[in-house]
């Protein structure tokens, strides 16, 4: 709303077919004599005029002043262009005003006006809420018409209610009285439900002439569209030269059959089915399915493709360049692209990559058809429930197509692609068939060579594809389907491995795909670790580059509006503005841990983690309590622990009464859940030094699986483990013996800085962590315990 004085004078806008209403944006369309004026006044300053809206009858070479109505809108004229031989001028409506009196000189009219401002008897919530209703029922008449999305993407972005009447009535068949009365209408609230009701009458009777229009569509044009498409259908035939069915059959299918280098019983097949074709009159049903069937086997890879030489080392390089890390994965599949280039016969193959998402699965198989030189075909599996998609449909069935499997050889257009088998992992059993048993067939060497799909009806020979099938967790695969593959397990990235890929790699794409230059955008190395360890939790790199997309998309407005410096630099310091807080937080090496807090070691999805097992005692009757939503494996390891240190101490620690003590054992966080055997060895050594009241060193961790007679057996995840103690501050590590062998995989910086310590039995982990020697179970007798294996007196009071 804008001030004017009491009275004013204005040069006149006529408005022939709609309102102007404040608030709202309106180009409007004048003619040459009135646009010289308003253009000579533009130039002058003087930008502000009268819209009036005219009553019916009105005559504009006349502009009698009695075909005015005497409330408008107070206009700012924003531009000028001309257009067709006609002056437009974009205006905007600042407020209403009510005519005192009108004048005509020549052509010209002036009014006197004063302001009439709107009562403003609604609140900006419901003044929302009723713009959000208006706009979904403009959008819903929108569009019902065809190539009217431009109209309703434009009513969406429109921010006020004027806007969008200014901009639809005249659109509605309404009278022009009707228009003008809610220009008149001085409540903001009485003008918009007005509104409201003309669009929800419009809506009907819109909805109810499309009705119409279409059932007398349907009806009394039914023969003149069927005539129109067959006189179409044959000019398109002429113009691919195809001619009736006959003249068809024996153009094409006999040469293509006979070029196809079909085996002799598909030939046979395909020949029998062209004699079918030929039998069939003008018109048959049948006509196309036999085609669609014909046109298939001609298009389908026969002939057995040229054996190309596999190059090692240039498979190698290809590898390297595009997969960072994953060195056993690569060598893997080196060593079995060795095996097929000294076997020579059949150069098919079967492996099932398997790890966590974003690891790089796919862009494997993508890899390997890219040192082998062969053609790359990828289907995903995933919620796939039909048999049908692997097998393909009957042909008596309509709309009955081939499987994936051989429309993906199809594609390929040779016998010997590489296919990509995504998410086997999550394939769905139903009542239309288990397709992970269909799946049997093709990723069996022993069968795949005859694999028949319900479509093609003959035996199709797959022992020359390189199957890739990948699955994020292998247990959700059937066990005979997992027999048919060779498994690779496909480990998380460290975190200076994402560091190297978001460098080497990712920078380069998100930069391309935001059409970046490098040297208009540099990320310092500690903001992309900050990036890594702060803002993603993933073994795989997906939500890092998204978070490198969130950076450039940032750094690209900066660019745009020429607010920063080029090249615009990301520092640590500056993760927090772009990203907001940090989304990630990983526990740390204490200062001190007080006798039964001891640091356990943990692997995840996501890559490890470290654990804090805490253990207190209290007056009670023996019980064992555990918290921190443990699982059934992680429970039955705290009573194993449990059993293991009373049967070895308790009857020699005789001022600790169990029959009077509670334990109660809690893993942080709570909220998370958490099984496995591997913390068993960490169970074992807070409750040991708890009772005797020996503080664990707080940079000391440990994992492995303890049994009921002290053997300390391996357990998994040991890289992921590592590395995040590592990145936990941790200087020593204890390990079952049987683990050493996976220290090999732990990267060389990382070693150098840590201490391993191998324990094979209960014995040597309490000398490793409390630091005594315990003797042998049968030499424990009540009285008989070791001087330096006494109690502390911290613990005997309780």
């Amino acid at each position: 709303m804008v001030s004017i004085p009491e009275t004013s004078t204005h040069i006149v806008v006529p408005l022939t077919r709609t309102v102007l209403f404040p608030e709202s944006d309106l180009e409007i369309k004048v003619n040459k004599a009135l646009g010289n004026l308003l253009k000579q006044r533009m130039d002058q300053g003087e930008n502000l005029a009268v819209a009036l809206s005219v009553k019916e009858g009105f005559d504009p070479g006349r502009m009698d002043t009695d075909k005015f109505f005497s409330t408008g809108t107070l206009m700012e004229l924003k531009s000028h262009t001309f257009k067709s031989g006609h002056d437009l001028f974009r205006v905007y409506g600042r407020s209403r005003i009510a005519v005192e009196s009108l004048r005509k000189t020549d052509s010209q009219v002036t009014a006197a006006v004063t302001p009439a401002p709107d009562h403003a008897d609604i609140d900006l919530k419901s003044r929302k809420q009723m713009l959000d209703y208006i706009k979904d029922i403009a959008q819903e008449i929108s569009i019902q018409f065809k190539g009217s999305e431009a109209y309703a993407r434009r009513i969406g972005q429109m921010d006020s209610i004027p806007e969008i009447m200014t901009y639809l009535l005249p659109f509605i068949p309404i009278a022009m009285e009707e228009k003008q009365r809610l220009l008149e209408t001085d409540s903001f609230k009485e003008r918009g439900i007005a509104f409201m009701d003309i669009l929800l009458k419009h809506k009907t009777s819109i909805l109810l002439q499309i009705e119409m229009a279409e059932k007398f569509s349907n009806q009394a044009n039914e023969k003149y569209r069927k005539a129109f498409l067959k006189e179409q259908l044959k000019h398109i035939r002429q113009e691919l030269d195809e001619g009736s069915p006959e003249s068809n059959v024996k153009k094409d299918y006999a040469r293509l059959i006979k070029e196809a280098g079909m085996p002799g019983e598909v030939e046979q097949v395909a020949l029998e089915e062209l004699s079918k074709l030929k039998e069939q009159g003008q018109g048959s049903h049948e006509t196309p399915i036999i085609k669609n069937y014909l046109d298939l086997l001609v298009a389908l890879p026969w002939r057995v493709t040229e054996e190309k030489d596999i190059d090692i080392d240039h498979a190698e390089r290809l590898l390297d360049d595009h997969h960072h890390g994953q060195v056993k994965i690569k060598e893997r599949i080196l060593q079995h692209l060795s095996v097929m280039k000294l076997k020579k016969e059949k150069q098919g193959s079967i492996l099932l990559l398997v790890g966590p998402p974003g690891t790089g699965k796919t862009s494997l198989g993508a890899g390997i058809a890219k040192a082998l030189d062969r053609k790359y075909i990828r289907i995903s599996l995933g919620g796939v429930r039909d048999e049908a998609e692997i097998r393909g449909h009957r042909r008596t069935y309509i709309g009955a197509l081939p499987g994936r499997i051989i429309q993906g050889m199809k594609k390929a257009g040779e016998k010997n692609p590489v296919f990509v088998l995504d998410e086997v992992d999550k394939l769905v059993s139903a009542f239309q068939g288990d397709p992970s048993s269909a799946l049997l067939e093709v990723l069996d060497p022993e069968q795949n060579h005859s694999f028949s799909d319900h479509y093609l009806e003959v035996p199709y020979d797959l022992s020359d594809v390189f199957f890739v099938a990948t699955a994020n967790d292998k247990r959700g695969i059937p066990a005979p389907l997992l027999d048919r593959m060779e498994v690779i397990e496909v480990s998380g990235y460290t975190a200076g491995e994402k560091l190297c890929i978001a460098k080497d790699h990712l920078m380069k794409r998100v930069l391309e795909e935001h059409g970046i230059k490098k040297s208009q955008l540099e990320i310092t190395e500690d903001a992309l670790k900050a990036l890594i360890d702060q803002y993603t939790v993933e073994a795989g790199v997906r939500a890092l580059r998204r978070q490198l997309a969130r950076v450039a998309g940032f750094a690209s407005r900066k660019i745009v509006s020429g607010t920063a410096d080029q090249p615009y630099i990301v520092t640590e310091d500056s993760l927090e503005e772009i990203l907001g807080l940090p989304k990630t937080r990983h526990d740390v090496a204490q200062v001190d841990n007080p006798p039964g807090v001891v640091t356990g070691l943990a692997w995840t999805p996501m890559g490890g983690e470290i654990l804090f097992i805490e253990a207190v005692h209290m007056p009670g009757t023996g019980r064992l309590t555990l918290t921190g939503q443990l699982g059934d494996v992680m429970k039955e390891s705290a009573t194993i622990s449990m059993g293991l240190f009373r049967s070895r101490l308790a009857f020699a620690l005789k001022d600790f009464d169990f029959q009077k003590n509670d334990l109660h054992i809690h893993i942080p966080a709570g909220a998370l859940p958490k099984d496995g055997p591997s913390a068993g060895v960490a169970m074992f050594t807070a409750i040991a030094s708890l009772i005797m009241g020996r503080k664990i060193d707080p940079t000391l961790a440990m994992t492995g699986e303890i049994t009921l007679r002290g053997h300390i057996l391996p357990v998994g995840g040991i890289k992921e483990k590592v590395l995040a103690a590592h990145r936990a501050g941790m200087k020593r590590i204890i390990l079952p013996e049987e683990n050493e062998k996976d220290l090999t995989e732990i990267p060389e910086e990382v070693r150098e800085q840590l201490t391993f310590v191998t324990i094979h039995t209960v014995e040597d982990l309490i000398r490793e962590t409390i630091g005594i020697d315990l003797p042998k179970p049968e030499t424990l007798r009540l009285g008989t315990l070791p001087e330096n294996l006494a109690v502390s007196p911290v613990c005997t009071k309780v």
